[in-house]
């Protein structure tokens, strides 16, 4: 895309509807010659794209595309560009970016799949997660897009709390996912890179529902307040409990909060009653890291009236290696008469996906298709994954 072309665009885009982007990208698209162009996104579940209709053309709107079993969905996964011969062209699928976050593929069909044409298709994806990513905050449109069927309100609560899914840099990645996405009612996780300080936090409050969405909104609040204070994880700590204990005071949430130092790779966290998370080195998970917890954030201060204190652990971590926290509807599901899902289960599967050399993302998604596959696509609980990366660049 010309710097030209990306100008035009730019300027047409600042002025106009924001629920307008596919006749924007339709006219950013005529600098590769292109036609046909759709904007595909994907559902909350990450498991459909469904297209997103341009007005001004004619065209009936193409069908919805699985994430599983079509080109456009492999485009999606893999995050590179797929391609089709066709009478008409070749038609080529790239995915949409918003920042680091994976939304959508953007299709079109081109005269001819050059080097200079795939790589130029591959910008347009980006400019398209570009322009969805400023407009969004001004339209519902692209939100109620990437609902399959309604959010309670609890769930959309919980998604409006959640940081982008995906978060990529030079030196880090990090990447979570919830189930049930239109239904979630508690479960969340927050992060912020700062300089060379990368913060990272899991939540999962008492039951389900309203009542845990607003626990959640709390636990989020404080955490990000303490954070932006610069203030110690112990502290951080203590002042969830605080918080939790005085406002819901016959509930409580457990938890975990981390601290990365990209330069040298130290990790610290605190654990208030949350399952262990796993260390994953060379595509193997090698331990279960230790950490002396608290009692769940809210039965400290309820129970002995006095601020906890948490005890801080401390890991090294080796460059590549990864970091997988959860809550506990991941490894607590079942199907009827069958044991339940289990750590050496949730284990031996991130071993297998970790072994396809999958990025973070794509581990993250497969993880929780399978979680939902256990319990025959009906969870009993929340079940998140956030899986965290230390790739030691520093360039």
């Amino acid at each position: 895309m010309s710097p030209s072309a990306l100008g035009d665009a730019l300027r047409w885009a600042q002025t106009s509807d924001p629920a307008s982007i596919p006749e924007t990208m339709t006219t950013a698209c005529a600098s590769v010659a292109a036609t046909d162009v759709v904007i595909y996104l994907v559902d909350f579940g990450q498991t459909t794209l469904e297209p997103l209709a341009d007005r001004q053309a004619h065209a009936e709107l193409p069908q919805r595309e699985a994430v599983s079993t079509s080109l456009a969905g492999r485009a999606f996964a893999t995050q590179r560009p797929m391609i089709v011969e066709r009478d008409d062209g070749v038609r080529v699928w790239v995915p949409i970016v918003e920042g680091s976050d994976r939304t959508g593929v953007l299709a079109m069909t081109v005269p001819a799949a050059t080097h200079a044409t795939l790589r130029a298709c591959e910008e347009l994806g980006l400019f398209a997660g570009y322009l969805i990513a400023t407009h969004a905050r001004s339209t519902d449109v692209y939100n109620l897009h990437r609902r399959r069927r309604s959010l309670s309100l609890a769930s959309s609560m919980q998604w409006d709390l959640l940081p982008p899914l995906v978060l990529k840099t030079s030196r880090l990645v990090v990447a979570g996912l919830i189930e049930p996405a239109y239904d979630v009612g508690g479960d969340c996780f927050d992060y912020a890179l700062n300089g060379n300080v990368f913060d990272i936090a899991i939540f999962d409050p008492l039951g389900h529902g309203l009542s845990s969405a607003l626990m959640a909104a709390l636990c989020v609040g404080s955490y990000r307040h303490d954070r932006r204070e610069a203030r110690p994880l112990r502290q951080m700590h203590a002042n969830l409990d605080t918080a939790m204990s005085a406002q819901f005071p016959d509930a409580f949430a457990t938890g975990q909060l981390a601290r990365v130092h990209l330069h040298s790779g130290e990790l610290t966290w605190t654990n208030a009653g949350h399952p262990l998370p796993l260390l994953i080195r060379q595509g193997q998970v090698v331990e279960q890291l230790a950490c002396a917890q608290t009692l769940p954030w809210g039965l400290a201060g309820t129970l002995t009236g006095a601020k906890v204190d948490a005890p801080v652990a401390t890991v090294a971590l080796e460059p590549g290696d990864s970091i997988l926290f959860y809550t506990d509807g991941v490894i607590e599901p079942r199907k009827p008469g069958e044991a339940e899902f289990g750590i050496e289960h949730l284990i031996d599967l991130v071993g297998q996906h970790a072994s396809d050399q999958l990025e973070p993302e794509e581990v993250v998604r497969r993880l929780v298709r399978t979680v939902r596959e256990q319990q025959q696509d009906t969870l009993c609980d929340d079940a998140t994954l956030v899986l965290f990366r230390w790739q030691n660049d520093q360039t």
